[in-house]
């Protein structure tokens, strides 16, 4: 057992390791104290500390003096208790009842005292309150008591540990920053603010009238929130008593700072849980100085790791040496202190061992300072190249004492810089022997600007071959070439500034040659140099040229092909292996020459294939083939073939043998072609330059009579391919339009009928069945003035894929559920110039034609694309080349035969079920693309679906608003009694527009005819509007009319209203601001629409 002597004497000493008593006053302390009496709202507070036979105070409030005797001690009692003493009144407590400071002055009656403890458990002192009235303590303020305690000791920790002058300081700022910097907040049991500290108003921001009542959440960081972190401290608290924790928490500012804190459960007198206290303090800085020190120490350790820097000390009396741990592993030693100086030595190779020092030398001051050999790593057949360096140390006599050094692992720098040797041999010897010319240019900052001229730093032999310039080591451009160099200047500059290799072709006229030039930066820019290479491209150039003369005649050769397909001349064509003597052709080749079309795919000899020719062309076929076979390349000739109606038919071949590289011919392809009509024409053309010489005299008058049959058999058969073409489009016009009137004359004969006999009810089935009539005859007329190319467009700038996106509910809603519609729309995608709502009805015609192709349903893809249609692809497509954007639709259903894909654009063509389709569809769409400048064309294959694509000419300019007028429900009258002036030939239309534009509030003047309503334009009576038919009597029209109203009267808004218009009377399709189009038969409440459009402006 421990006496207690012993207690005291242990005591005592530890106490004393902290070298505190009778030391100055120290900040730090001192706010611990003031904190410790403001919180508790006590006169009296004091850091005591419990000395043999004295108490010294290193902290007071309130006592003015340093020390005083254990004798009137209350401090020495506390010692005895387990952590603190409350003594609410002195003066009937026992243990004080007769101590002088209680029964005389000061007279205290209260006191509270949390022990100090070393970490030991050894009690050293007390911080406490006292009081000259008898009271007690709250649970926060006796929490508080006991944590200003804890924080007492961790000051006197860290003043023991800081001995040093800097440490002393970080010390000091460390405590006194704590006493000024602790938060105290004190929550309810939901976490909410009670009690908010001056100290959390410094370093939080918020004072403590915005904290009451706010969650302690807001203390901590977003991501802390998120995680819920503030709930499990007060979680962990609440079960264990104490919760600390170190992380970042932000301030009210959004400032974040890192701190140390703790949290506890707050109870009252009976123990029972109230809420929680949290005293926190600022420790960003410490925080970042931990960390920058950890990055530093390990940044300093993984240099020395992979410098393989090892440092050593030779004691030249003992011959030892003392070593690091990076020495031995360097040398491969087993890892201790010391070693002998000959053990370490033994590693160096024999060949190197004379560069080192001995005992014998080193005695003698005889050492290099530095120095490079190789050791060998014991039991491996490694060998390191060492770097050494050292400097000898003397002692007071000036003899050598010490021999103090590092020791570097150089090996990979010393291979590395044997290779970089050996690599620029190598590359001088390549610089020099390579052919293309090769120099190094360098700019500067000239009297012409900055980098305005460069100077020649090296070239190869090769420059001189290539650019027939010698000697420009060391000179500039504009020594060199003063005239041209500020064009070189710009074209190398431009390489040493955005760093793109310029690639271009330059005659050299001093060498003669085409040069090909490639110039690129080099790395890095602030070198200021240009690396340039010269290529000599006179054999490519041939080669070229070569080319270019054989693509002219490949051409030449497509042209005629080319010609002769859209002649329809070619008949047949051969493939002759001619190392197997193979003859394949296809079934026109063999019909020509009376062959079996089985036969002729899989291959026939020559023999058989001639055997049909005319016996008197055979020696002059054999020959020409001989020809063609010894030389190469083209093949024409002409003969004639016999043909199972027993007679002969003359055809051209036209062919080209394929040899290798060897000369050997390898293939002979061709085509023949039917040139039967021409040489009979050429026959006649003989004939007649006979009967020319011989009747020359008669020769207009024949040539006049022949022309004149040849015109009248041209106009007789365009006047049936015109009559024939009629017949069809009138047969189906007459068809439907029948069918509307019928349904019109039907409606209005009931209606009629009904009203004679006073019957008005159930009439409006019949006004509704006559107005659906003219609808769709409307609607026939616009499909074939769009076929026609005839319609009236409005054509704007146009977004399609905003167009299309703004369609694809509605198509969807169209084609059905079994139907999936997906819209891919290209980035970027070009504007046209095109009708919107033309190009909308195109499109869901294509999607109801898609639709009506898959019956069991499938897919809908309606894509756009931008397009540049080149040479080729615009003679494939019937369309200037340039560029397109394509709208296309693609389906999943049956498929189109080729027969049906050529007539699908035909007028009244369908496949669809009488009654389901006019056949007007693809053809309204056909006329409607190409009278916007673009096309249509269709791919498909039966079993595999259909794809139609519009072209439409790419429009440049900004596309502006796309945003339509939505309409209203209610139509639309006059505000201030505007002027309208109708122009119209038709009465009926005059009557039912004038009617209409009155009962709105209108007053409106008629004309019949142009030239009375141009008088009135050029009256002076009011007209706000002009109304106008295109087509007018009167010898100008509509349009001519407005021009010339609009002299008179430039602000004048026109409403052109026209059943059909030549785009030349409206302006090539376009018209100027202020006019509109509307086309008949319109609805009147679209009538009314436009109007008010108009008047407004």
């Amino acid at each position: 057992m421990t006496s207690s002597a012993d207690y005291e004497s242990r005591r005592l000493s530890a106490l004393a390791q902290y070298d505190i008593i009778d030391s100055p006053r120290e900040q730090a302390f001192d706010e611990i104290a003031s904190l410790a009496a403001a919180i508790c709202q006590a006169p009296i507070a004091v850091v005591n500390l419990i000395g043999e036979g004295r108490q010294f105070f290193k902290a007071e409030v309130g006592l003015g003096v340093r020390e005083t005797p254990l004798e009137s001690s209350f401090c020495n009692v506390a010692l005895l208790e387990e952590d603190f003493l409350l003594v609410p009144d002195a003066t009937v407590d026992p243990r004080f009842n007769c101590n002088p400071l209680v029964t005389d002055a000061p007279n205290l009656r209260f006191y509270a005292g949390a022990l100090l403890r070393t970490e030991n458990g050894l009690p050293i002192g007390t911080l406490c309150v006292l009081d000259f009235e008898a009271r007690g303590l709250s649970a926060v303020q006796e929490h508080a008591l006991r944590v200003l305690a804890r924080q007492t000791m961790a000051a006197l920790e860290l003043r023991r540990a800081v001995g040093s002058a800097e440490a002393e300081k970080i010390r000091h700022r460390a405590i006194v920053d704590s006493a000024r910097d602790y938060a105290i907040v004190v929550t309810n049991l939901d976490g909410r603010v009670t009690d908010w500290s001056a100290g959390a108003e410094l370093i939080f921001g918020w004072t403590e009238r915005e904290m009451i009542g706010e969650p302690i959440a807001e203390i901590f960081t977003e991501e802390d929130r998120a995680a819920g972190i503030h709930n499990r401290e007060m979680l962990v608290a609440g079960d264990e008593g104490r919760a600390t924790d170190e992380r970042w928490h932000e301030k009210r500012s959004g400032e974040r700072f890192w701190a140390s804190g703790e949290m506890s459960p707050l109870r009252d007198g009976a123990g029972r849980h109230m809420g929680y206290v949290k005293v926190l303090r600022d420790r960003t800085e410490e925080h970042l100085a931990g960390q920058a020190l950890a990055a530093a120490e390990k940044r300093l350790r993984h240099a020395q790791e992979a410098g393989g820097i090892g440092l050593f000390t030779l004691d030249i009396a003992d011959d030892v040496m003392t070593v690091t741990p990076e020495m031995c592993r360097i040398y491969g030693l087993p890892a201790k202190p010391q070693y002998p100086a000959s053990e370490v030595e033994a590693r160096i190779l024999p060949e190197d061992r004379h560069l080192v020092t001995t005992a014998t030398l080193r005695g003698g001051g005889e050492v290099r300072r530095e120095v490079e050999y190789r050791v060998r790593i014991e039991g491996t057949k490694e060998v390191r190249w060492i770097a050494r360096t050292g400097e000898l140390e003397l002692d007071d006599k000036g003899r050598p004492c010490r021999f103090v050094g590092v020791a570097r692992d150089v090996t990979e720098p010393k291979l590395t810089r044997d290779a970089l040797t050996s690599s620029e041999s190598r590359y001088r010897t390549l610089f020099n022997a390579i052919d293309d010319g090769f120099c190094i240019v360098e700019f500067f900052d000239g009297p012409h600007g900055p980098l305005s001229d460069y100077i020649h730093v090296e070239a190869n032999p090769g420059y001189e071959r290539h650019t027939g310039i010698a000697d420009i080591v060391g000179k500039t451009i504009r020594e060199l070439d003063p005239a041209s160099a500020d064009q070189w200047v710009a074209i190398y500059g431009e390489v040493l500034r955005t760093g793109v290799t310029a690639r271009f072709e330059r005659y050299f006229e001093t060498a003669g040659r085409h040069i090909e030039v490639s110039a690129a930066r080099v790395e890095p820019q602030s070198l200021r140099q240009v690396s340039i290479l010269f290529r000599d491209i006179a054999a490519r150039k041939g080669e070229e040229e070569a080319m270019r003369e054989s693509e002219a005649l490949a051409r030449e050769n497509i042209e005629r092909v080319q010609l002769a397909l859209s002649a329809g001349a070619i008949t047949g064509t051969w493939v002759w292996n001619l190392v197997e003597d193979s003859f394949t052709v296809d079934e026109g080749f063999a019909r020509a020459f009376g062959l079996d079309p089985a036969r002729g795919r899989l291959g026939m000899p020559l023999a058989e294939i001639i055997a049909n020719v005319h016996p008197d062309d055979l020696e002059g076929l054999s020959h020409a083939i001989k020809e063609a076979i010894a030389r190469g390349g083209h093949y024409a000739h002409q003969y004639r073939v016999g043909r199972a109606d027993g007679r002969y038919y003359w055809i051209e071949a036209n062919g080209r043998v394929e040899l290798s590289a060897d000369g050997t011919p390898l293939r002979f392809p061709g085509v023949i072609l039917d040139v039967e009509q021409r040489r009979a024409v050429e026959d006649e053309r003989d004939h007649a330059a006979a009967s020319l010489r011989a009747l020359n005299e008669t020769l207009e008058q024949r040539v006049v009579e022949r022309t004149s049959e040849l015109m009248r058999a041209e106009e007789q058969l365009r006047q049936s391919q015109k009559m024939e073409a009629v017949g069809q489009l009138t047969g189906g016009l007459a068809h439907d339009f029948n069918n509307l009137l019928a349904g019109v004359s039907g409606s209005l004969q009931l209606l009629s009928i009904r009203l004679s006999q006073g019957r008005i009810v159930d009439v409006d089935k019949y006004v509704a069945a006559a107005q659906g009539a003219v609808r769709r005859a409307a609607a026939l007329t616009h499909r074939l003035l769009a076929f026609s190319r005839r319609q009236t467009l409005d054509p704007k700038p146009t977004d399609v894929n905003a167009l299309v996106s703004g369609m694809t509910d509605l198509v969807q809603r169209t084609v059905g559920p079994s139907i999936k519609v997906e819209f891919v729309g290209a980035a970027n995608i070009w504007a046209t110039l095109v009708d919107g709502g033309q190009l909308e009805n195109a499109l869901l015609n294509l999607c109801i034609n898609a639709r009506d192709a898959m019956p069991d349903g499938g897919n809908i893809t309606i894509e756009t694309a931008n397009k540049w249609i080149d040479q080729s692809a615009a003679l494939t497509h019937d369309m200037p080349e340039g560029q397109y954007l394509s709208l296309c639709v693609t389906d999943t259903g049956t498929g189109m035969t080729p027969d049906v894909v050529a007539k699908a654009f035909d007028p009244f063509f369908t496949t669809k079920p009488i009654g389901m389709g006019t056949g007007l569809g693809l053809s309204m769409i056909y006329g409607f693309a190409k009278q916007s400048g673009g096309q249509v064309r269709i791919y498909s294959e039966v079993g595999d679906g259909t794809t139609v694509c519009v072209y439409l000419p790419r429009f440049y300019g900004n596309i502006g608003d796309q945003t339509g007028d939505n309409g209203s429900a209610e139509i639309p009258g006059s505000k201030d009694g505007e002027t309208v002036l109708v122009v119209d030939d038709e009465p009926s239309v005059r009557m039912l527009v004038t009617d209409v534009l009155e009962e709105l509030g209108y007053t409106v003047i008629e004309a019949a005819d142009s030239i009375a309503g141009l008088k009135i334009l050029q009256s002076n009576a009011r007209v706000d509007l002009l109304i106008s038919d295109v087509g007018l009597p009167g010898g100008i029209n509509g349009r001519q009319m407005a021009d010339a109203g609009r002299q008179a009267r430039p602000d004048l808004k026109v409403l052109f209203i026209t059943g059909y218009a030549e785009n030349s009377v409206i302006g090539n399709g376009r018209l100027e601001p202020g006019m509109q189009i509307l086309t008949k038969p319109f609805a009147l409440e679209l009538l009314a629409t436009k109007v008010r459009q108009l008047v407004e402006g």
